[in-house]
């Protein structure tokens, strides 16, 4: 090679060199993968399911953590553990991290939370000042500045999806007034998951308490104390360079107030302010992208799913759908999950449809719906009623349709896959869409008129239909 030449390949190896680890773990999984990187195969027993509530509670001095028993059928079959937690007004949900990644729907509040990603830079700086007193011809006062440096913070608010990895540290802070109340996904079963199938939180600070009154789950089981109070004292002091004292206090032995504390005077945490922020989030959205700016280090970890402005589906009597995928956030490629928030209109019709590669566990925000599940045998493995605040399991493949109630149906399903696709049976680009005439008539012993009916009644229809009264009727008979 010429010595001219070089020094262009040079240019791009340090160029892309520092962030080249990271980015392969952002690429999308090929068939040519180990084995060991695919998602991990569940059994499901699903010949019945049922709506579902959390049956656990684990309560703290600044809010609570619910859980839906992860030993039911249907969860066990999606892979999934799912929490809800709420944190009150300057409540701080103290550190910790788990062996599963997590989708987090913000049902109602707003504030801030950190992921601390290893091997990134500290990239947030503050400076802060003490007076202190010193002996020196007198008694004065003298002013000690320092700086404070962290990673990243994002603001949240509530309609937003926050993502965070498996075995990445998090913490979160209500600024608010409201309490913040939020669904949290936990996909046990992903492939960067070693351990086993069972939810693993490991406290980095606190002493989480267990309910009076209740019986002790194994999630309690597994986070009964933080992390550092199995280290012996003295080491962990000499490890952390600082007194004994200091190291008792971070062992919390004697802390009650469980995982999720209250902060009296507030947070004052260095951050742009929300304007500037979410003017410089939306001019990223419309810069192009080649991909390298995508590392650990600086992903998106956030997408308001509840903006009206974001929807992907929309009918003015029916209602509004929106998607996340790995196309508009590039971390759920490597998480392997998606989103999807619906809201539908007063006796709005979602109509028969399956999702094609993915599990997905849907939760009610708001209204209700009558939700029919239909599985390979042909019969329902589920027809009731789905309420707010609770959640069903729709297995792959299985064949679903809902009907809002009077007061609308809004919802936010988990897909355990990062480009979820469905396919819908009627209306646009759906099935009975893409098949012949003859096909149909033959199939279902239709005349030909209604044959045409069937494949036409709803055709500019797609994603979330309008009552059928306003408009299945006139059609036919026109």
């Amino acid at each position: 090679m010429a010595a001219g030449a070089i020094f262009p390949v040079l240019f791009v190896l340090l160029f892309c060199g520092v962030s080249i680890a990271q980015f392969e773990q952002l690429q999308p999984l090929t068939h040519s993968a180990p084995q060991g990187r695919f998602r991990v195969q569940t059994q499901c027993k699903v010949e019945n399911l049922r709506a579902i509530e959390p049956t656990q509670r684990i309560e703290a001095e600044a809010g609570m953590i619910e859980y839906f028993a992860q030993d039911e059928e249907q969860l066990q079959c999606a892979g999934a553990a799912v929490l809800r937690t709420t944190i009150a007004s300057r409540g701080l949900r103290l550190p910790e991290f788990s062996n599963a990644p997590k989708l987090v729907y913000i049902v109602q509040g707003r504030g801030y939370m950190g992921a601390v990603i290893p091997g990134c830079p500290e990239t947030y700086q503050s400076r802060q000042s003490q007076f202190q007193r010193r002996e020196e011809r007198g008694s004065e006062r003298y002013r000690d500045e320092y700086r404070d440096e962290h990673q990243k913070i994002h603001e949240f608010q509530a309609g937003d999806i926050v993502i965070v990895p498996a075995g990445v540290a998090s913490w979160c802070y209500n600024d608010g007034e409201t309490p913040i109340v939020a669904i949290e996904f936990h996909d046990t079963t992903n492939n960067v998951n070693q351990l086993d199938q069972i939810l693993r939180r490991f406290q980095l600070a606190g002493n989480p308490r267990r309910q009076p009154g209740w019986a002790a789950t194994e999630q309690e089981e597994n986070q009964s104390k933080n992390v550092f109070s199995g280290f012996e004292l003295r080491r962990l002091a000499q490890a952390l360079g600082v007194s004994t004292e200091t190291a008792r206090r971070i062992q919390g032995e004697d802390d009650r107030r469980g995982s999720i504390v209250f902060v009296e005077e507030g947070l004052r945490l260095a951050t742009p302010s929300s304007t500037t922020a979410h003017e410089e989030e939306e001019e990223m959205e419309r810069r192009p992208t080649n991909g390298l700016e995508e590392t650990l280090c600086n992903a998106k970890l956030r997408y308001n799913i509840a903006d009206p402005r974001h929807t992907d589906i929309y009918s003015h009597r029916g209602g509004r759908i929106t998607s996340i995928n790995s196309q508009k956030l590039p971390i759920l490629n490597f998480l392997r999950l998606s989103a999807e928030k619906g809201v539908l209109r007063r006796n709005a019709i979602f109509p028969p449809h399956w999702n094609t590669n993915a599990h997905s566990v849907l939760y009610c925000t708001g209204g209700d719906a009558r939700v029919q599940i239909v599985g390979n045998q042909g019969r329902p493995v589920y027809d009731g009623r789905l309420r707010r605040n609770q959640l069903i399991t729709i297995p792959q493949n299985f064949a679903v349709m809902a009907e809002a109630g009077e007061g609308g149906f809004e919802y936010v399903s988990f897909k355990t896959n990062d480009n979820a696709m469905m396919s819908p049976i009627v209306g646009k680009a759906s099935v009975f869409g893409a098949i012949p005439e003859p096909v149909l008539m033959s199939s279902y012993r239709l005349s030909r008129e209604e044959t045409r009916q069937l494949k036409n009644n709803r055709r500019y229809e797609l994603g979330v239909f309008e009552p059928s009264s306003q408009n299945t009727q006139g059609r036919a008979s026109a």
